[in-house]
């Protein structure tokens, strides 16, 4: 097992450090959580506490910003949306250099409960302009996403899971914003495979077995790894419609407004024909593991399979 994209997230802020003088960090109240504590280790004097006050520490972020910091703004995702407000005016609307960091994002932070769940982030942010969201999968595509966002120039969100992740990319491996990986290809796949499932951020690794699952019961499926959710690769998704029975998309997310939202729109947009299976949230959470919740709700591997292959002509 790898490790939670928040630590990794950590980490590499605290490596980046030194590199970039103009970054500082910015909590509220949640810097054990968030995992920026080995920054504020290194750097005090650019680690900035605001106690429970996320307003004010966005709103700080991008003043910050407008006088030439990079700031990274951290706190849980459900924390973070709540002032959108803030978000809309003061880093999107002025298009302030402003990296927002939400943590524990969706049910698969487990006893939490539902309070603490990001579920409505991505939707929220997707309909701001001028942002970019990324959502990495593992360790490696987390340091990656990471430092090309402290080298961009303008708004980012990054979203980041509470529980550890598997690696599922190798070596090889170079983020490109903006682009899809594919993780599973099958071996001596027909033409049109029976699905090509779109995941991203936790439900990764759980598509990537369902993939194999079925492999092992005659099916053929393809999984893609969307690491950047705005702006969305067009190109994958008219890909995997042409080389595809059924896409489907699989979010630690609400159904609407993520990474389903997204390839719905694109299919829509260029008039592909694709039969499309979101597979999500629509309701809220509840406190358990992890990974029971995501059997209860629909996002385990089994519910994936079958999402994939269900009533096939």
């Amino acid at each position: 097992m790898g490790k939670a994209t928040r630590a990794s997230f950590g980490e590499t802020l605290a490596a980046l450090g030194e590199k970039h003088p103009e970054l500082v960090v910015l909590d509220a109240d949640l810097g054990k959580s968030t995992q920026t504590g080995a920054f504020m280790k290194k750097y005090p004097d650019r680690y900035f506490e605001f106690g429970i006050a996320e307003q004010n520490m966005i709103g700080s972020a991008a003043g910050m910003a407008l006088c030439g910091k990079t700031p990274v703004a951290t706190s849980f995702a459900a924390f973070l949306i709540t002032r959108l407000e803030t978000i809309r005016v003061a880093v999107s609307y002025n298009r302030t250099n402003v990296k927002l960091a939400g943590t524990h994002a969706g049910i698969g932070i487990g006893d939490d409960g539902a309070s603490q769940m990001g579920l409505e982030d991505i939707g929220a942010i997707r309909s701001l302009p001028h942002f970019t969201i990324l959502q990495p999968a593992d360790h490696r595509e987390t340091c990656q996403a990471v430092e090309w966002m402290i080298r961009h120039k303008g708004p980012v969100y990054i979203r980041l899971t509470r529980q550890s992740m598997p690696d599922v990319h190798g070596d090889d491996y170079t983020f490109e914003v903006g682009k899809c990986s594919v993780l599973y290809e099958p071996e001596n796949a027909p033409a049109k495979v029976q699905a090509t499932i779109f995941a991203s951020g936790g439900p990764v690794p759980h598509a990537l077995k369902a993939a194999q699952d079925l492999k092992s019961r005659g099916f053929a499926a393809r999984v893609v790894n969307a690491g950047t959710l705005m702006p969305f690769d067009k190109d994958a998704v008219a890909a995997a419609a042409e080389k595809s029975q059924r896409i489907v998309t699989v979010e630690d997310h609400n159904v609407n407004g993520g990474l389903g939202s997204a390839v719905a729109e694109i299919l829509a947009e260029t008039g592909q024909a694709c039969r499309l299976v979101r597979l999500g949230l629509r309701d809220f959470g509840e406190s358990g593991e992890g990974e029971e919740l995501y059997e209860k709700y629909g996002l385990s591997a089994d519910h994936i399979a079958e999402a994939a292959v269900r009533n096939l002509d």
